[in-house]
């Protein structure tokens, strides 16, 4: 019997953006201080991995990207079997963000609520951001 470790968490946003556009920004971990300040103030790359910088707090995480099936996952350096998983997709011309987030199977439904909560907010600055570039041509 298989168990479950994790409890899975997922947000959209629907975006009048390309998906090129979509996955331009959230596909490079030096524009998380854009559009996820409450996870990374700075950014810096350190061989294959990023350093994730919040105050005092430094956090590693290693980027897997796949253009052609449009997803960004952000993985813990040390466990990349944590860490957030995310698609876009296509939508007429526009695109939808999928976000998922994975919490320890006993976490606390109001902590997850809250966190889901800040995940909402920032999936609405990466519509605005992706939006304006969009409008930019």
């Amino acid at each position: 019997m298989h168990t479950i470790s994790f409890r899975a968490e997922t947000a959209t946003v629907s975006i009048s953006a390309p998906t090129k556009t979509v996955l331009d920004l959230v596909a490079d971990p030096q524009q998380l201080p854009r559009w996820a300040p409450g996870v990374a103030k700075a950014v810096r790359p350190e061989g294959d991995e990023w350093v994730l910088v919040n105050g005092d707090t430094e956090f590693r995480i290693t980027v897997r990207v796949s253009r052609e099936h449009g997803t960004v996952d952000l993985l813990s350096a040390q466990d990349p079997r944590q860490g957030v998983f995310t698609r876009v997709l296509p939508n007429g011309e526009g695109s939808e963000y999928q976000f998922t987030m994975l919490f320890p199977a006993d976490a606390p439904d109001t902590a997850v609520a809250e966190q889901m909560s800040t995940v909402r907010e920032e999936l609405r600055t990466v519509r605005k951001l992706c939006e304006e570039q969009a409008a930019l041509g």
